[in-house]
Parts: structure tokens; sequence; C-alpha cells
């Protein structure tokens, strides 16, 4: 308890840099540049973009944004594959001893993105900036003292001899602070558990022993874990088991089509937190209950620039275009849309991550992740984003009663045109297709003109196909992404489009 008092005490110091406004915030992040240039200068990165140079300009940020080019993974990589083979000083000063598994959803190879002890420091400040934070919400004194279930990534890395790699959780997992380490559940042994289902049949044997109040992890594996629980005490809900649990911090997917799920197995209602942790870094949180998004963490060593998601941007296939606009936070205007470029303490320079989010109150520099440059639907002008389709299940969701959860689609042709073609989760529920077809198909128009438009010419038709919930989790683990981070695409590329067709077809003409 004296560690956690010495906390409260310094919770205001800490909490300073959630407190910038706008103002503040945009000389803080030119502090913050010139801070890493200033670190990074003699790195081989360093020295071939002249950092020294840069630093001896009037306006740094002009002279950084004109020198120094926007990067991708694929620009990236040569730099960091020099670190990963244990080279020294490349994109960030010294050695880099960690490197990330991220692939961004459950498609696509994985990527390796460097995770330096400063990045490591960034996190740690970052997560216990957002329990300080929870922790002076409406929650009883003892808050903090309880326990906190942590649903990650297996801590068990691999190592090529010079680095370690995995999962983003189970790095952080093994450098977290001594004083967390207390209240963080399961255990390392457990946390270590590669096998998804063997990690949740040992979670459900240790439950009954814990007093959580607080839960992190991606919706739909929290989910299956509370039911889990629920199912092998024969409990009416988990506050049965758990009568203090009261946060829930979520993040890498949409909440909504989650919640009434979710709420259907609590006994008391909690608060729900949504947090932007990505590999490249911890990017923002939700402060409050009341927030319309998330706050940008700053004095992080994170270095945020924006480009407008649109037509003069990108192309129809969300990729970047020659020579875009970027816009530094001093720019930025509310109810756009933006991809986030984010430098990082790790080496990650003027990097495009793929998110695409919204500013949703500049003036506090809140935001919301509305999908990524590559998961919309923009086959002939629509621009379809997930935050549009979210909203729209959302809406289709309530408006008839059901608890759609789980759903992809995917741009198809159709004849000499084009058609979408959706599929839906339902967990059991008796509901029309075609009522679900007109009610989606007209809330996409509302709540997207460009869509409303193009459903008149070349965008034909919209079909849906409702499958039980349990397709999407069962062909994750055929794919061999089952839990942690890993998150069902909403937008399938053409090659998973194929297998996972094949997949619905041979499961449906069983019995599941």
């Amino acid at each position: 308890m004296k560690i956690i008092g010495k906390l409260l005490n310094k919770s205001k110091i800490i909490s300073t840099a959630l407190l910038l406004n706008r103002v503040n915030a945009i000389i803080s992040q030119r502090r913050t540049l010139k801070k890493m240039l200033l670190k990074a200068k003699n790195t081989q990165f360093g020295k071939h973009y002249h950092f020294s140079e840069i630093l001896e300009e009037k306006d740094v940020y002009k002279s950084f944004s004109q020198r120094v080019p926007l990067s991708n993974y694929s620009t990236m990589f040569p730099w960091w594959q020099r670190a990963y083979n244990n080279e020294e000083n490349v994109t960030w000063p010294g050695k880099i001893e960690y490197f990330a598994l991220s692939s961004g959803t459950s498609e696509g190879a994985s990527k390796y993105i460097p995770v330096s002890e400063d990045m490591l420091k960034s996190i740690k400040k970052g997560s216990v900036r957002q329990i300080l934070n929870i922790a002076f919400t409406d929650l009883p004194k003892d808050f903090l003292a309880k326990h906190y279930l942590m649903i990650g990534g297996s801590t068990d890395l691999n190592y090529n001899g010079y680095v370690y790699s995995g999962d983003l959780s189970g790095i952080t997992t093994q450098n977290v602070p001594i004083w967390f380490e207390r209240f963080s559940k399961p255990s390392m042994e457990i946390r270590s558990t590669k096998d998804w289902h063997e990690k949740i049949e040992r979670i459900t044997a240790e439950a009954k022993n814990w007093d959580v109040v607080m839960i992190a992890g991606v919706p739909a594996w929290i989910q299956l874990l509370i039911e889990n629980i629920v199912k092998t005490y024969n409990l009416n809900n988990i506050h049965d088991i758990w009568p203090n649990f009261s946060v829930y911090v979520h993040g890498g997917v949409d909440i909504t089509p989650y919640k009434k799920g979710l709420n259907a197995l609590l006994g008391q209602p909690i608060m729900y937190f949504e947090t932007y942790l990505a590999s490249e870094g911890f990017i923002a949180f939700q402060q409050k209950i009341s927030a319309k998004g998330m706050k940008l963490i700053f004095r992080n060593e994170m270095f945020y620039e924006f480009i407008p998601f649109d037509r003069n941007n990108f192309n129809d296939s969300g990729e970047l275009v020659d020579n875009p606009q970027v816009l530094s936070l001093s720019e930025v205007t509310e109810n756009k849309e933006y991809a986030i470029i984010i430098t990082t303490c790790a080496g990650a320079w003027r990097y495009m991550i793929g998110d695409v989010v919204k500013f949703v109150d500049v003036e506090n520099c809140e935001i919301k992740i509305t999908g990524r440059t590559k998961h919309f639907l923009s086959m002939c002008g629509e621009h379809l984003s997930v935050d549009n389709m979210t909203r729209a299940i959302e809406i289709v969701s309530n408006k008839l009663d059901v608890n759609f959860v789980e759903f992809t689609v995917k741009g198809v042709p159709y004849g000499n045109l084009f058609a979408h073609q959706w599929y839906i989760g339902t967990n059991g529920c008796d509901v029309d297709e075609a009522q679900v077809t007109a009610l989606l198909d007209n809330t996409l128009k509302e709540l997207n003109d460009d869509y409303a438009t193009e459903r008149m010419h070349a965008l034909k038709n919209i079909m849906v196909k409702l499958v039980p919930n349990q397709l999407f989790l069962q062909w994750m683990d055929k794919q061999g992404k089952t839990g942690s981070q890993n998150k069902f695409p909403r937008v399938l590329s053409d090659e998973k489009y194929q297998v996972w067709v094949e997949f619905v077809q041979e499961s449906l003409n069983v019995k599941i």
C-alpha cells in the first residue's frame, strides 16, 4: 500500500502530459521532435538524412518534413532488418533487443517492429498514466490494490541469437513495473501458454481466487473467456465471482458490436475505457467516460503528423499518392479523417501505421479510430469506411433487437459492375436475411453520401449472408490467429475472401 500511496502522490505530475490543450500540445510536439532528432543524429539513419543540419534550421519541423521522406513498413524494413541482425545505432541509438510481431489484422504476413528501451519506458509511462487516470474516476479508493486481468499474447518470445521477438503484450509483460506484478493476473506461467484454449481453461481454473476490478483485452476473446467462467462455475453473471469488477479497457476494434453480448454477462454496470496501444507505440487513451474520443499522449517521445484521408491523397486501393498533403497537429480540423503518421523513440520516422483517425474534439486533441487505409471499400467511388460499417451494423442490430457481433464484407464483380457481399454473425436469433439486407443498405445510404450515389450507378447490389457467429472464431483458429490481440478483418483481401468462402460453405454443410 506504501507503493500505491507514493503513486497517488505523484499522480498530478504524471498526468500533466494528459492535460495539455491544443496550443500547449503543439509547443510540446515541437520540443519532442527536436529531442528525438538530437538523440538520433549520430545513428546511421540520422546521418543519412542529415539530422544535425535539420536541427540548425530556424523551422526544424519544416526542414524535417522536407528532408525526411514519409515511410511505411516496406521502406523502413531494410533499416530495421539490420537492427534485427544485431547492428547498433541504425535508426535509434544503441541496440534494439526486442521486436514486436504485428500484422495489423488477422491477415497479412507478420511485421517485425523495433521496440527500444526508450519505447518500453514510453509504454510503461503511458500505461501508468492510464491506470491512475482510471483510478481517479468514481471508483473505490482501494481500486489500485485489487487484481487486473490482462489478456494478451504469449510471453514466450523467440530468440534469433541477437534479439527477442513476439507479441508486444508479451514483451511489455516481461517489463512491467515491479509494483504492478503483485496485482496483475494471470501469472507469468499462464501468460507464457501459447495455446489459447489451454490459456482460457487455466485462467478459468484460477478465476475463483482473484478479486478482479479491471479487465483489458480484445472484446471477442474477453467475451469468450467470461462466458467460459460463467458456464464453468454455473454463475448467473461474472459479478457473482468478481463482485468488484468495474472497468473494461478495450482496444484494437470498435467495442460497439460487442457491448450487448458483454453486458448480458454482467450483474451490474461497468465503465468502458478505450485505449490505442499499437505495436509502434502507445498513442492515446480515453481520459473520461464522457469523452468523445481518446486523447493523444504527449511528452512521451511520440511525434504525430496527419494526411487527409481523401481522394487527393489516396487512390481507390488505399495507396498513398505522390506528394500528399501532410499536416501537423496545428493544422488538423474536427470531424475529418486522417491517416496518422508517427515518429517514435524506437526508430520509426514519419511512419504511416495504416490507421485512419478522426479528431472528435480538436481542442482537447481527442481522436477516434475510424478504420484502416486499406480496409475500406471503394470499388467505384463509394468510399465506405469501417466506421460506416460498424455504425450501420449497430443501427440495424438495434432496430431488429438482435445481437450482430462479427462481420466482414468484400467488394465483388456483379455482371459488368459491382456489388458488396456481407457476412454477418448471429447467435442463433431468428432474423430474415432480406430484411437485414434492406435495412443495412438504407442505413449505409444515410451514413455515406458517396455510397448512396454509387448505389444508383455502379454499385448495383448488396448481398447479406447470415452465419453462426462462432464461424468467425473458428476461422481465426484455423488460420492460427486465435486469442491474444488478433481481430477478424472487416474487409477481406481477394486471397482471404476465397479461403473464407470455402470455409463457410464447408462448415454450413455439416451440423455445427
